[in-house]
């Protein structure tokens, strides 16, 4: 087991283009600094796991684009805002298989380009979000926070210094949204925007 990456976002995706190996999977969206367990049995992915596991692990979760969620055996289009994670933890199984934990480092554009190995690959670069100083997102924090304890089913105290675009992921995790919608948000570079509309799908469907 790896820790968690301490960078935010990471350095190198932050300056250089990097390839990095694509898993797309329906209606998935690795939002940033969130955990995703993932069971790996196909032979190219457990080939990408392999790979990959002597570098810094990281991969591009896709989604696949709606209508094409029959193709997974296949290639099917994904979404060009995707998710950059790295593997914080993995197990192999004695068959070859692998359990994985996945960490969201940042929302990344991507653009498939050749591969030599079974599974497909991508060239990543950060989507850049608009800087916005805390000072002007005290409200909307507030707003967020109290989303949050009406959503979770955990009652739990939110960090009192979380930013505004940690609160905003959050709760759109934790909303029931159709696909374009929440493909849509998770695409916004605007943080404060973000905010805006992720509060009012939550006070849609309240």
């Amino acid at each position: 087991m790896t820790e968690i990456p301490d960078t935010w976002p990471p350095d190198d995706v932050e300056r250089h283009e990097r390839i990095v190996p694509l898993f797309p999977l329906p209606d998935v969206w690795l939002f940033p600094r969130t955990l995703i367990p993932l069971h790996i049995f196909e032979p190219r992915y457990r080939q990408m796991i392999e790979d990959i596991l002597d570098g810094r692990g990281r991969i591009v979760m896709g989604t696949v684009l709606p209508g094409h969620e029959d193709e997974a055996a296949g290639k099917p289009p994904i979404h060009s805002i995707a998710g950059l994670g790295e593997i914080v933890q993995h197990r192999r199984l004695p068959d070859g298989r692998f359990d994985i934990r996945l960490f969201g480092l940042g929302r990344v554009q991507v653009r498939e380009v050749e591969s030599d190995r079974l599974y497909r690959k991508v060239a990543v670069e950060p989507l850049v979000e608009v800087e916005v100083a805390r000072g002007e997102t005290a409200e909307l924090c507030d707003l967020l926070r109290d989303a949050l304890r009406e959503r979770l089913e955990e009652k739990r105290d939110l960090p009192p210094d979380a930013p505004v675009d940690l609160l905003t992921d959050m709760l759109l995790l934790h909303l029931e949204l159709p696909h374009d919608t929440r493909q849509d948000l998770f695409a916004e570079p605007h943080p404060v925007r973000r905010a805006r509309r992720a509060l009012s799908e939550h006070e849609r469907r309240t």
